[in-house]
């Protein structure tokens, strides 16, 4: 009997239709709701993206898993409820659920500790909390989505039990010692990432949307031109880069798009033919993804109820050249310009990178750009580049051309020249492992109708340690935001052109999930962390809440 690995995960949900994603252990025929796909095999791992169709909305429906007719889930005594998929009505409520940054460790000491009590201390798993609530509510109060922000799999910060199963494939004493090599070991991350049972249950329950961040491949990863040279120069990076991406495409980039989307992806129909080699098209593909910067758009759009989702890559498209970097490439700008037309209540921005950061930080990040970039000279671009790469200095900011571009945009979107104005504009970020929420001010007579915001959530379980988190605390003091802006005009850095601030003391440093509630044009958020109590019990605790419109 063909057995279920990994999954079901509930991915894509529409007013009418879904997709549901597993891998098996061999080769079989899957059903769920009566709707039947075969699986496709790419290394000898077999994978199905079931669409099931029929649904009606703003409904729950229960589900089961079949192979070859034979039921594997619901797990036999399983302790949570039946996995359902929830539809969204066009004009109803929806709850959405954001956050990102979460490493996969054992959920006991030492890594359930503090990281200043322990240094594998990551506390405790915002994800695994959010299941725990869930399995003791109604469907009905269950998020109609999760939109994960970024490092769903850290290749370079594996748990003990992976670092073990490297070690039996290879030898561990060389690079790229023990971290992620390949296609075959990154399927032991996302093995080991999504069968923990919360959250294996969570993801089959709850449609999912992702984006990876730089862990997923590896840390800083496309930080500049420099530093891609230097690992490219490695004999060992082109398999974890192919590793990387072959596996981001199956695990996570498939079930990001719509059925119709599908339907349109060349490799997705020949990868389903049968007798189709797909291992070596997908190492093709992978290996063209990361050396040709138009290689592949990984970002997407979906509509959930009354708002737009567009998720965009803020890793992979980067353009690196020194004096003309570029977070996206023109062509996949120029496709969100298109994506962002439309009627909808809300635009939902999804970044890995915060659009905006703390002032402070945003201006050391501006000015290293232009110090990289030759305004100190030649031997302080070279110092530029070494403080840019050692102090991660790659979000927007780091990219000013990008920042205002996209600042111009949501401009554009605000004011109704894009269609009528929605009532929000949201960027969603992760990546910097802390939580805030900063309102965004356009300069007085520029016409913006819509409420603007950053919102940004992160970890899910990776939480700082008190070191990072004084020197975040100073980005985001006055004195750190004088002393940014100071550095910053020295190298001729203007002013951006909106202004920002956020709308609390300080941030939060927790392990923590956010939560968005659109109903109509009205819109609140609301962040919670991880709360252990006694009996190895968790649950979340709410710290911050705010309307939106």
């Amino acid at each position: 009997m063909t057995r279920l690995i990994l999954g079901p995960m509930l991915r894509y949900v529409g007013e009418t239709d879904a997709t549901v994603w597993v891998e098996t252990d061999g080769p079989c025929e899957v059903t769920v709701l009566s709707c039947s796909e075969p699986t496709f095999t790419v290394a000898g791992h077999h994978y199905a993206l079931v669409h099931c169709h029929g649904l009606e909305p703003g409904t729950v429906t229960p589900y089961e898993v079949l192979l070859d007719g034979e039921r594997v889930w619901p797990e036999a005594d399983s302790p949570f409820p039946p996995s359902v998929i929830r539809t969204p009505e066009r004009d109803g409520p929806v709850t959405l659920m954001f956050g990102s940054c979460r490493v996969a460790a054992p959920h006991e000491p030492p890594h359930s500790l503090r990281r200043d009590e322990h240094e594998d201390g990551r506390e405790t798993d915002a994800l695994r909390g959010l299941a725990t609530r869930m399995r003791n509510t109604p469907p009905e109060e269950w998020p109609h989505a999760l939109i994960m922000l970024g490092d769903q799999v850290y290749a370079d910060e594996v748990s003990p039990g992976v670092e073990e199963a490297l070690g039996e494939r290879r030898d561990v004493t060389v690079p790229p010692y023990a971290t992620v090599a390949d296609f075959e070991e990154y399927t032991m991350l996302y093995r080991e990432a999504w069968s923990d049972t919360y959250i294996r249950w969570l993801l089959s329950t709850v449609a999912s949307a992702m984006i990876f961040d730089d862990h997923d491949v590896h840390d800083d990863w496309n930080t500049s031109r420099d530093w891609v040279q230097s690992m490219r120069a490695q004999g060992w990076w082109d398999e974890r880069i192919v590793g990387g991406f072959a596996s981001y495409w199956i695990y996570q980039h498939l079930g990001n798009l719509s059925p119709s989307d599908l339907e349109d992806t060349d490799l997705y129909c020949r990868i389903r033919e049968p007798g189709c080699d797909a291992t070596a098209l997908l190492r093709e593909f992978a290996f063209r993804a990361d050396r040709e910067v138009q290689g592949k758009r990984w970002s997407f759009c979906r509509d959930i109820g009354p708002a737009r989702l567009i998720m965009v890559d803020s890793r992979a498209g980067r353009v690196l050249e020194p004096g003309s970097r570029s977070m996206v490439d023109p062509q996949e700008f120029a496709w969100i310009e298109e994506h962002v037309e439309g009627d909808y209540e809300h635009l939902l921005i999804g970044s890995s990178l915060p659009l905006m950061l703390a002032p402070g930080m945003h201006y050391l990040e501006a000015w290293n750009e232009a110090v990289c970039d030759g305004a100190w000279g030649k031997t302080a671009s070279r110092v530029g580049e070494a403080i840019r790469q050692g102090l991660d200095l790659e979000h927007w900011a780091a990219f000013r051309d990008s920042f205002e571009a996209m600042v111009g945009l949501i401009r554009s979107v605000a004011t109704g020249r894009k269609g009528r104005a929605p009532a929000t504009v949201v960027a969603l970020s992760g990546d910097v492992h802390h939580a805030y929420l900063a309102e965004i001010a356009f300069p007085r007579g520029t016409g913006v109708e819509s409420h603007v915001w950053q919102a940004v959530c992160s970890p899910f379980r990776n939480p700082l340690d008190e070191r990072e988190q004084r020197a975040i605390r100073f980005a985001a003091s006055r004195a750190g935001t004088v002393v940014g802006r100071a550095l910053a005009r020295t190298a001729g850095v203007p002013d951006p052109p909106v202004r920002w601030r956020f709308v609390h003391d300080e941030p939060w440093f927790d392990n923590q999930v956010a939560t968005l509630m659109l109903d109509g044009r009205s819109a609140r958020m609301h962040l919670e962390k991880t709360q252990p109590e006694d009996n190895d019990g968790l649950r979340l605790e709410r710290v911050f809440e705010r309307a939106l419109t």
